[in-house]
């Protein structure tokens, strides 16, 4: 863990960008883009959150954070934090890295979606490697990150649907052959990403996306779950998680986001077949059936035993 401070704040719209650096100046551990951070907001308030730096730079950590409506309590939190204030973070996890043998990346942010993307251009550009950004948002005046985009050396592409929208087909049909394409944002531009994307002939694994949120249906039959490296065995009742179960015996699983996204209680299955309910694993990792996420996932079977 380590304990930084608020050195910058600034409000763009209803999102806030926070500049994070360590109080007596320290280089900060290394991250790639697509990383994130965990905050630790308060007592089991813990989110992660999309660095939007630039990775050759070791003394600060950006992040922008956009205000929800609907908040769990998350980003009412950030949005409190002032200049001078210290936060809690861990050290940078990446599960959203760009592949490095791919010719040509298109970087397709929406929204808030658009702050790993700014890591990645940043990354791509200072390697000299082929790159395009595409940034959709509802208008101009709502959007963040307008001027930095603007004031970019990479000619970043702006889409804003009261001017002129994202043409999708276009866009995946203007790329050299073998493109990974990476798309961040609302779930309803990333489904309609990925459903172009292999209409036009992309590999599924040329397809990379990220959730920042997602709707997770976590109720159904219990089961039991047998943690085996702590001797613990629980019964998961109807309305319960795997994680709220555990922790009623005493087992606190690591979490952050709690929807199934960020991959933090990632746990391997020895036993059982699970109920995936995530948007974290792949259709193939599901079906192999050895990986659960504890947050929101549940059994098929009547016993589950995990590595835990």
């Amino acid at each position: 863990m380590l304990t930084l401070q608020v050195i910058r704040r600034e409000l763009q719209g209803e999102v806030v960008l926070l500049t994070l650096a360590h109080a007596q100046g320290i280089a900060l551990p290394a991250f790639s883009a697509g990383a994130h951070i965990d905050l630790h907001l308060a007592k089991d308030l813990i989110r992660p959150y999309s660095l939007c730096g630039d990775p050759q730079d070791r003394h600060h950590y950006q992040l922008g954070i956009l205000k929800e409506s609907d908040s769990k309590g998350g980003s009412v939190a950030v949005h409190a934090l002032k200049e001078g204030d210290s936060v809690t973070v861990s050290e940078p996890r990446n599960l959203f890295a760009l592949d490095e043998h791919a010719p040509h990346s298109l970087l397709i942010g929406g929204g808030i979606g658009i702050t790993p993307m700014l890591a990645m251009a940043a990354e791509l550009h200072a390697a000299g490697r082929s790159f395009s950004l595409h940034y959709c948002a509802r208008s101009r005046a709502q959007a963040a990150f307008v001027s930095r985009l603007e004031a970019s050396a990479y000619a970043p592409h702006l889409h804003f649907s009261d001017e002129q929208r994202l043409n999708l087909t276009a866009v995946l049909s203007d790329v050299p052959p073998d493109t990974h394409v990476y798309v961040c944002g609302p779930s309803r531009l990333m489904e309609a990403v990925n459903a172009q994307a292999l209409a036009q002939g992309f590999a599924p694994g040329q397809i990379h996306q990220e959730c920042f949120s997602a709707e997770v249906e976590t109720k159904g039959e219990a089961f039991e779950v047998i943690a085996a490296a702590s001797g613990i065995a629980v019964t998961v009742l109807e309305n319960q998680t795997i994680v709220e179960a555990l922790a009623q015996a005493g087992l606190k699983v690591n979490v952050s986001c709690k929807q199934g996204i960020c991959g933090s209680c990632l746990t391997d299955v020895i036993e059982g077949e699970p109920d995936h309910r995530d948007h974290y694993l792949t259709d193939e990792e599901k079906a192999d059936g050895d990986q659960i996420l504890l947050c929101c996932s549940r059994a098929k079977c009547g016993r589950l035993v995990i590595d835990l």
